[in-house]
């Protein structure tokens, strides 16, 4: 299933911990800086995660993949080649 929303609908807070719930792995880029969070083994606290999920802005950052239990936050291109192939 493929959903898209549009980049002039801001995702805040609550909806980048909803995304959370339903991810086993997320993985967060900020240009070369790459977080990655194991949600079942080693789940980093609520404030932990958001301040790595949310821009300065407070908006989930741009763009958010999810692609089966693992949720792709930001862009790095080296981790999309080797997440989605």
């Amino acid at each position: 299933m493929k959903e898209e929303t549009s980049a002039s609908k801001k995702l805040g807070a609550e909806n980048a911990l909803e995304l959370a719930k339903s991810a086993s792995r997320i993985i967060v880029m900020k240009g070369k800086k790459v977080s990655d969070f194991d949600m079942k083994k080693d789940p980093p606290q609520k404030d932990d995660l958001l301040a790595a999920m949310l821009g300065t802005t407070g908006n989930l950052r741009a763009p958010t993949i999810q692609r089966g239990k693992t949720l792709l936050v930001g862009f790095n291109e080296e981790v999309y080649a080797k997440v989605l192939g």
